[in-house]
């Protein structure tokens, strides 16, 4: 039964801090934190081009 209780457990969300120890962690666990960094690389520079976007057409706009 202790299989069972084991599956009931809510999954812990992977999450990497900047400057983290890496020791400890497997290579599929440091290939994991590299997925979820590229993701997270990806979503900053979607909204970076989205904040740009915004103020080119604020300068067209207002003639800057």
């Amino acid at each position: 039964m202790a299989i069972a209780d084991e599956d009931d457990r809510p999954k812990r969300k992977i999450t990497h801090d900047i400057g983290q120890d890496l020791a400890l962690l497997s290579v599929a666990e440091i290939d994991e934190r590299i997925g979820l960094l590229r993701d997270e690389i990806a979503r900053l520079e979607a909204a970076r081009a989205s904040k740009q976007a915004s103020r080119s057409a604020a300068d067209l706009f207002f003639k800057r």
